[in-house]
């Protein structure tokens, strides 16, 4: 235990010749399916139940900050205790079809965007210090700003007070391996409810994402469904290839 301990430590110290082991590499990729698996059976939400609320905040804030990028309102954030949430948001409709697309498709593709992000912050580990505490103090600030859900006000900034802890108190290796792990489940919160992706009706909430982004550029649902499943993987791939590669 403490020599693995002390393996940790050198690999993510300033001299290592990279912050990515391949013994590492191999555990994340190991993790990221480990994780989509348990993510579509009955009871892989509880399993990873701090992860599925995770999940569902990226996807969310990924609904609601393209609306704010394309000049829109974002007006608030609910989660739910089952793992579901909803994005309340405005657009204006000059912007249509590309602007409610974009909308719809940050949705599952905001985070593995914002998670390749974390995992080339990897690389250095003042960039990766500072990206827990990004992060960790960004998971407390849209509690404030977003979140209007009882169960979302307790659990968001309870998750960010951990992430923003890390950044601050953790040793070297920990933060590392924290800010990697961080980045692949965001990378791969795409897939938490991976029938999503290929379904019409979203439920009570109405239309699903690709349902949306078929009704305003044409192409089946699914077909969009499929393209964004495979650009999530590819990018999960490529940041990992660039942060290990470095320094090999």
């Amino acid at each position: 235990m403490k020599e693995s301990k002390k393996y940790l430590e050198y690999l993510y110290s300033s001299q290592a010749p990279s912050v990515v082991s391949r013994m590492g590499f191999t555990w994340l990729i190991a993790a990221a399916f480990v994780t989509i698996i348990l993510w579509q059976i009955p009871a892989g939400d509880y399993i990873l139940y701090p992860f599925s609320i995770l999940a569902t905040w990226f996807h969310e804030m990924g609904h609601g900050l393209m609306a704010l990028l394309l000049g829109g309102n974002f007006q608030q954030l609910q989660i739910f205790s089952n793992g579901s949430g909803v994005a309340t948001y405005s657009l204006a409709r000059s912007l249509a079809p590309i602007g409610p697309s974009l909308v719809a498709a940050a949705g599952p593709m905001g985070p593995p965007i914002a998670g390749s992000a974390l995992i080339l912050a990897s690389r250095s580990f003042k960039a990766a210090s500072l990206s827990l505490k990004i992060l960790g103090g960004f998971l407390i600030f849209s509690s404030l700003v977003w979140v209007r859900s009882p169960f979302g006000l307790i659990a968001i900034p309870v998750l960010g007070l951990i992430t923003l802890l890390v950044g601050l108190k953790a040793p070297r290796w920990l933060q590392g391996f924290a800010i990697q792990f961080l980045g692949v489940q965001a990378c791969i919160s795409t897939f938490h409810q991976l029938d999503y992706l290929f379904s019409y009706s979203a439920g009570n909430l109405g239309l699903s994402d690709t349902a949306q982004i078929q009704n305003n550029l044409l192409l089946p649902y699914w077909f969009w469904g499929g393209l964004m499943a495979i650009a999530s993987f590819a990018i999960l791939f490529q940041s990992l290839r660039i942060a290990y590669s470095k320094g090999q």
